[in-house]
């Protein structure tokens, strides 16, 4: 249940959107592209950071480029 714990937890380091543009997911909604996010976990695949609404989101990391 660590997914409960990352809005608290220390930010593992910052990534900048390059694109909304998904293929299946309407992303455009919860990402701005040039916005600065702060990385809370990170997978193989997967960032996960607080988007545009507030929420605790997992996104692909073609989404964003570490600054």
């Amino acid at each position: 249940m660590i997914h409960k714990h990352w809005y608290e937890t220390d930010t593992i380091k910052q990534v900048e959107c390059v694109h909304a543009n998904a293929e299946k997911y309407v992303v455009e909604n919860v990402l701005t592209p040039g916005k600065v996010y702060d990385v809370k976990n990170e997978t193989e695949e997967f960032i996960f950071i607080v988007d545009n609404t507030g929420k605790m989101g997992g996104f692909k990391k073609d989404y964003f480029k570490e600054i």
